[in-house]
């Protein structure tokens, strides 16, 4: 029996880890190389004839998703698996249908199960007894208190060596400094004052009024390192945000062990974000009831995508829990009960509304990067320079960043109408990540 709603061709295709399997998924998005396939609650399954004499076993489990084959591939999902779920997005009539899971898939699905009934046991267990050992723990949070507080007095000296000599020469003075003093908040074990660091290093190589943008996030490094060396003074929710901008992570079991939210959770965007150590993908996720976002981070070793990957567009059932904040935004995804559809546009504000808001999160979280808006009735318009969203009676408009890849797509979807937009809103405009086209479904950018 089929309990599980079938994806749309794109949110399938928007699952790929890259533009190579997408293309490659494609191409096996035909009956012929398949045999066997079938799908049976919220397991998928066939057998791909590939170059070896025996055919590849792939099943896929929607309800995550999460994916296996005996390709030797490293890619999740593999080309195999992305070419599967493109025959059964179909529909019920097309070369996958309804059937009985075969003893090889069934193992990996009841795996699969055993697995997520054992983890949680042993985070409900964990969450009532504490830490094996809580002075130990104890001992060593305190240790790596010092630690980072040492790291931030030893910054706040350096900032202020900085601006005694004056912005003018740091274009002079090259990377390596920046990179020294990332090294060293790394040793103080302060991962998110390292990575500021490293941020600051590039302004200079931004061009422009790269001083008037160094002082900014100069006065921000130094609010953060200073927040953080008073934080016994500070509210909960505001030293909670603090310990997570410089570093201080929670365990996702523990998150999940506690208090979860269940709601029918839109998937808005999903992109990923490199560098020479880590592949950051963000997932937006959205809550139409409740008017409320939630950002799923996932991370995989450089040159390799992660793991977690949700068909955009879907709405899925399921239980969230969000990371100690003033602002709550980063969330980690818990228990998932299926798809129960496909969501059109979000409700959506004007230009006006979106900057208001932005300027309200900024009040509670002075190191936003990004605050998640829609905006509805807008229309992109190109320019020499930058394009903007704007409404069409020219009261409001905002500029895209350059780091919107879509440009053309999203012209495209507009057609010189008003369409929905989602997007990521920050101090140089918008990352525009989805848009809606009257009545339409979700395409990404």
């Amino acid at each position: 029996m089929e309990t599980e709603a079938r994806w749309t061709a794109d949110q399938v295709l928007a699952l790929a880890p890259d533009a190579a399997s997408r293309k490659a998924g494609a191409r096996l998005a035909t009956p012929a190389p398949w045999s066997g396939t079938g799908t049976a609650g919220t397991a998928v399954w066939g057998l791909c004839s590939g170059s070896g004499s025996k055919p590849y076993q792939t099943v896929v489990d929607v309800n995550g998703p999460a994916y296996r084959c005996s390709c030797p591939s490293r890619k999740f999902p593999c080309k195999h698996a992305l070419g599967l779920l493109l025959l059964w997005a179909e529909g019920a009539t097309g070369p996958v249908g309804a059937g009985e899971l075969p003893e090889w898939a069934g193992q990996w699905v009841e795996a699969r199960r055993k697995k997520a009934e054992t983890a949680a046991e042993s985070a409900a267990v964990k969450a009532e007894s504490g830490p094996a050992d809580p002075t130990a723990a104890r001992r060593r949070a305190e240790r790596r208190a010092v630690r980072v507080e040492g790291g931030a007095a030893e910054l706040e000296q350096r900032l202020t060596d900085l601006l005694r000599g004056g912005l003018a020469g740091a274009d002079r003075a090259g990377y390596q400094q920046w990179d020294e003093i990332a090294a060293r908040m790394v040793d103080a074990q302060a991962p998110g004052l390292a990575t500021r660091v490293r941020e600051l290093g590039t302004v200079v190589a931004a061009g422009g009024d790269w001083p008037s943008r160094m002082l900014e996030e100069t006065a921000l490094l130094h609010l953060l390192a200073r927040g953080f060396l008073g934080r016994q003074g500070l509210p909960g929710p505001l030293a909670d945000t603090v310990r997570a901008r410089v570093g201080f992570t929670v365990d996702t079991a523990e998150l999940l062990a506690g208090p979860t939210l269940r709601a029918p959770w839109q998937v808005l965007a999903q992109y990923d974000s490199a560098d020479e150590r880590l592949t950051t993908r963000r997932i937006w996720l959205y809550d139409a009831g409740a008017a409320r976002f939630a950002l799923l981070l996932s991370f995989g070793a450089a040159g390799r995508a992660p793991e977690l990957a949700l068909p955009v567009g879907a709405v899925l059932d399921a239980e969230l829990a969000y990371h100690p904040a003033a602002l709550p935004l980063r969330a980690a995804l818990g228990p998932q009960h299926g798809t129960v559809g496909s969501g059109g546009a979000p409700a959506g504000g004007t230009v006006d509304a979106a900057l208001a808001s932005y300027g309200t999160a900024l009040a509670d979280d002075p190191w936003l990067d990004a605050w998640p808006v829609v905006l509805s009735g807008v229309v992109p318009i190109p320019g020499p320079t930058r394009w903007q969203l704007a409404h069409p009676d020219g009261t409001d408009a905002v500029p895209l960043t350059p780091a919107t890849t879509g440009l053309w797509r999203l012209a495209a979807v507009s057609g010189g109408h008003p369409v929905t937009v989602f997007g990521e809103l920050g101090p140089t405009g918008l990352h525009a990540l989805a848009a809606w086209p009257d009545a339409g479904p979700t395409v990404p950018l």
